[in-house]
């Protein structure tokens, strides 16, 4: 009895922390709230600047395996595709990392993405709670179209295919 009892308890505890997850985050269908961002140590941009355009947005953590996974399938087979496209931006935020550890971290894997800080979770607390990585897809009138948590290829690549069919 008392396995049941812990058993169901635990149930209903792990499907309240998602519900209570997907409820605070910003949803498919929705404007994408606007933010601002540096794009370098003191060059503020606003999410907002880029109407008319297709933006993928991706919130990681230098220490987060899953991030450290998708990271390199975001650089090769999403940026380094489109990073020529004047219809496509890409922004990553490090969820609580300085402009010294996100160089740090962008030399030592050979990025070449553009990558900024979000030291006190500015940015990601107006789209999520927790979980990373976590990314958004927002089309050229500035709604969300797709978001993921974590890492899974099929997922990463319905979102390509869905950038893809977006710009064309």
């Amino acid at each position: 009895m008392k396995q049941i009892i812990f058993i169901a308890f635990l149930f209903l505890f792990t499907g309240s922390m998602f519900a209570q997850d997907e409820f605070t985050m910003a949803k498919k269908g929705e404007k994408a709230p606007d933010f601002t961002f540096e794009t370098a140590p003191g060059k503020m941009q606003k999410l907002s600047d880029f109407k008319g355009k297709v933006v993928w947005i991706n919130f990681f953590a230098t220490w987060c395996p899953p991030c450290r996974k998708e990271l390199p399938h975001l650089q090769k087979e999403v940026y380094d595709k489109y990073k020529d496209n004047k219809d496509f931006v890409l922004i990553i935020l490090g969820r609580e990392h300085s402009w010294d550890e996100i160089n740090t971290f962008t030399s030592e894997q050979g990025f070449t993405m553009p990558f900024s800080p979000d030291p006190d979770r500015k940015v990601f607390s107006i789209y999520a709670k927790q979980n990373i990585p976590r990314n958004f897809i927002i089309n050229k009138d500035g709604k969300i179209v797709e978001s993921s948590i974590g890492f899974e290829e099929k997922e990463f690549n319905a979102m390509k295919e869905k950038v893809e069919n977006l710009l064309k």
